[in-house]
């Protein structure tokens, strides 16, 4: 999600509940486990893991179970051999919705989200059907009360090769090519600048902007799918106002 509902869905994980804080940490696990198996141990030449770094440490998840995680993907302990997919479907008033998946059962797997979208509003399509209409960046958060020199921000963040840098309310939103990441961060980091959410993400060309109904549709479908433990990650072009 983007702009103003990306700010609330952070805020909102942010205030979760232990059941929820509970899931967080274990696809948190999940995705340190598998960037381990596929780039090694060590985050410095493996981006992968270390962006799933960068989340638990957001999402304070503690050391023992990030250190498990890491052994797991080294062979040290036994796991699941899990497989990757991404499924694509519609949401409520024609939505496009994205789902990285890390399923150790495909066919359950599918069952579960054919299942969640026939039930909030939406339907499961074909691979390949809504992707096009996103495209992958780096996606920076900064709150203006932890840094709100807005033009100093915006020439640290282009000189660091970032693309755009907009202005939503109580956050500043910088989007850069993946490739980019690195430098952003290194360069917020050396003016001690912190940032509420560093990742790379999908993020669409364009966004739907949803009210009333379909907007409460929307919100339960993307909560649903977030609570299914083999969905990794979600996004959509959807936009909400936070109230």
């Amino acid at each position: 999600m983007s702009g103003h509902s990306k700010w609330a869905n952070i805020k909102r994980k942010k205030g979760a509940n232990d059941a929820i804080r509970g899931k967080i940490t274990t696809k948190i696990g999940r995705e340190i486990t598998i960037a381990v198996r596929m780039g090694g141990g060590d985050p410095t030449g493996n981006m992968r893991l270390k962006l799933a770094l960068s989340k638990a440490k957001a999402n304070n998840i503690p050391k023992d179970n990030i250190n498990r995680a890491i052994q797991k993907g080294l062979g040290a302990t036994e796991g699941s051999n899990y497989e990757e997919l991404m499924y694509e479907g519609y949401g409520p008033g024609g939505t496009a919705v994205m789902l990285d998946i890390l399923t150790d059962n495909r066919n359950r797997t599918a069952a579960d989200v054919r299942h969640l979208f026939s039930k909030y509003g939406g339907n499961l399509g074909q691979d390949g059907c809504v992707a096009w209409m996103f495209k992958k960046k780096a996606v920076f958060l900064v709150e203006k009360e932890t840094f709100d020199d807005e033009d100093a921000l915006m020439e640290i963040v282009l000189e660091a090769g970032a693309d755009d840098m907009k202005v939503e309310d109580e956050i500043f939103e910088i989007t850069a090519e993946p490739e980019a990441f690195d430098a952003i961060e290194a360069a917020l980091g050396e003016k001690g600048i912190e940032t509420a959410s560093a990742e790379v993400t999908m993020v669409p060309d364009n966004t739907v902007h949803l009210e009333g109904k379909d907007a409460e549709k929307m919100q339960t479908l993307i909560d649903a799918l977030e609570d299914n433990d083999d969905i990794q990650n979600v996004y959509s072009n959807h936009e909400i106002d936070e109230d």
